[in-house]
């Protein structure tokens, strides 16, 4: 496919968005610099080792290595780029608004080193107006006479799916204000399969923003059904389906379950609803998902009150600690909820996931126990918790529990099985919404 040999690309970040679009674009041939402070991470990926659990990533990065260069030298990645994708953090600070520190520390280094006339493309999720701040900083910080034109190019990918999600996107959304960085983002994503759209700025930083929450109130909202669907004896998978083959809802995100987790939907409904605050507006769809979520990721706890008052004493099997299949990603699991109760209460906890624990052992060494399989951590349990819906657990024979655990109660979170096949099983079973 053609591809400009002469443009240069720079991108700041290595983490799931900055490396997942850098092997991408790689990926369908352009020569990429990738900018990081982190040299431990650098030196991995120099050798064509990947940082990040991601499906499909380590192996683009093997491929591509003639195409990818790892640096933290951002004068020289910088100074001669014609086009620099920030893709640095934005975490939740404590109010809930956006952190942008790391955005404006790249912005200040860019300020300080380019020579030529670039284009800056903020790929990090930031709060609508964020680009016209970053283009004022240049306006009035730049070292050379050169032009820098700001654009917003928001991700749409999913951990798990990142690769698939960036080759083939469902769209691509690019902010703004002049032909010249329109042009260069055209040239970048000529050859992708999906529609481009070009907007200004402000819409397309409120296109991620407003995406990301209408999936989050989609589960927060089935997720209320559920629960009212225990109460009055209904059973959500069969009202989902019944729901999901209208095409005006879609099947997508009516899985019920114990909240959404991740780097994406918790601090963007945060963000959102805070700046919605800031400029006296209250998003009270976005508030009333944020308050059902966090209740959410507790019902499984209400739930064992049926048959312990305490956990006190007892053998705790936990079955998956990541917040999703298919990524070793912690941030806002379930697991982080429940375990520290758990512990704080004096029972003994044996966990299991294929790929989460060796981060999970970086915030609890010692605290809980970590089992190579599924039937070590099930092993003389009083209680089985499923926080995370893997494929092995989805896998196991009902008689596993019944053979391993010293009382065969599973709390299943992630709806993994079928209750009748449970409860014929003689298994305590109890799941969400069923």
């Amino acid at each position: 496919m053609p591809i400009s040999d002469d443009l240069k690309i720079a991108i700041v970040g290595t983490g799931y968005v900055g490396l997942v679009t850098g092997v991408c674009l790689a990926e369908v041939g352009f020569s990429v610099t990738c900018v990081d402070i982190d040299k431990m991470k650098l030196e991995m990926l120099s050798k064509g080792k990947n940082p990040i659990y991601e499906p499909n990533l380590e192996e683009l990065l093997h491929k591509n290595m003639e195409r990818l260069d790892f640096t933290s030298d951002y004068k020289k990645a910088f100074s001669d780029a014609d086009i620099i994708f920030i893709g640095v953090g934005t975490p939740e600070k404590k109010d809930g608004s956006a952190n942008l520190s790391f955005v404006f520390d790249v912005v200040e280094q860019i300020a300080n080193v380019v020579e030529k006339d670039c284009v800056v493309v903020v790929k990090s999720t930031v709060p609508i107006g964020t680009n016209d701040k970053v283009e004022s900083y240049f306006k009035n910080h730049l070292k050379h006479d050169v032009r820098v034109s700001v654009a917003s190019n928001p991700e749409f990918l999913a951990q798990g799916t990142a690769v698939k999600d960036t080759l083939c996107p469902s769209r691509i959304v690019i902010g703004v204000e002049d032909e010249f960085a329109e042009k260069r983002l055209r040239t970048v994503y000529e050859n992708f399969p999906a529609p481009l759209l070009v907007m200004n700025r402000k819409s397309a930083e409120m296109v991620k923003y407003a995406s990301n929450d209408f999936l989050a109130l989609k589960i927060s909202y089935i997720n209320e059904i559920a629960n009212l669907c225990e109460t009055v004896g209904a059973d959500i998978e069969d009202v989902t389906l019944g729901m999901g083959l209208d095409n005006r809802i879609g099947n997508k995100f009516l899985k019920a379950g114990i909240g959404y987790g991740g780097s994406c939907f918790p601090k963007d409904t945060k963000a959102l609803s805070w700046l919605a605050s800031f400029n006296d507006k209250e998003l009270k769809t976005v508030k009333a998902a944020i308050e059902v979520n966090e209740q959410q990721k507790l019902r499984l706890i209400k739930k064992s009150k049926k048959y312990y008052s305490s956990f006190s004493g007892l053998t705790i099997a936990v079955l998956g600690l990541t917040f999703k299949p298919e990524t070793d990603d912690l941030r806002e699991a379930p697991s982080l909820i429940n375990i520290p109760i758990f512990l704080e209460d004096g029972a003994k906890v044996k966990a299991w996931d294929p790929i989460g624990m060796n981060n999970f052992k970086k915030i609890y060494p010692n605290e809980i126990e970590y089992c190579e399989s599924i039937e070590d951590a099930l092993k003389d349990s009083d209680i089985c918790f499923v926080f995370t819906e893997w494929q092995q657990i989805k896998d196991i024979d009902p008689e596993t529990f019944l053979i391993k655990m010293r009382n065969p109660i599973v709390l299943d979170g992630r709806n993994c099985y079928q209750p009748l096949v449970m409860k014929e099983s003689g298994i305590k079973y109890e799941s969400i919404g069923r």
